[in-house]
């Protein structure tokens, strides 16, 4: 890499601590978005008649908490860590595409509206593939969000970022 680290050096970063708040808007905004039909993203009758807590995020929602709900006044930034760009800018320096890869989500619970999650995000792994030619490394991120109060996981993000070049 052109700052002297080597990818392996990279597995252990911090790429961000953040505070959220999820929201009934964003919620049925996103539902809508990605076609989810389920009234339970939407009516609190219709949650609470499931059983859940709350309305209900679609399953794919946590990719949006950054966008969504990452208010200025609830983030520590003597928490932060160097973030993803400080582990993707040699990559970047040398040209090529950034790619996103794939996501999955484990959830120890639904994430519901009014939820206040804290989520700690850690590089896991990263590593360099050769393919017709082409080097491909992936930069692996977890992030661990957590309901900001109890402390209790709710869901885990796992997210590839795929550098081609």
């Amino acid at each position: 890499m052109a700052d002297g680290s080597t990818l392996e050096e990279l597995i252990g970063t911090r790429t961000a601590v953040s505070t959220v708040v999820v929201e009934r808007g964003p919620v049925g905004f996103f539902a809508d978005c990605v076609f989810d039909e389920s009234p339970e993203s939407r009516l609190p009758s219709a949650a609470a008649g499931a059983g859940l807590d709350g309305i209900v995020a679609p399953p794919t929602f946590p990719i949006a908490f950054e966008g969504w709900g990452r208010f200025p006044e609830l983030q520590n930034e003597a928490e932060q860590g160097p973030g993803m760009m400080a582990a993707l800018a040699p990559l970047m320096a040398k040209g090529g595409l950034i790619l996103h890869g794939e996501q999955s989500f484990h959830y120890h619970r639904p994430v519901v509206v009014g939820d206040v999650l804290r989520g700690e995000g850690t590089i896991v792994d990263a590593y360099a593939k050769e393919s017709k030619g082409k080097t491909m490394t992936f930069v692996v991120t977890e992030t661990v969000w957590t309901d900001a109060e109890s402390g209790n996981p709710v869901v885990t993000s796992r997210f590839n970022i795929i550098h081609r070049i």
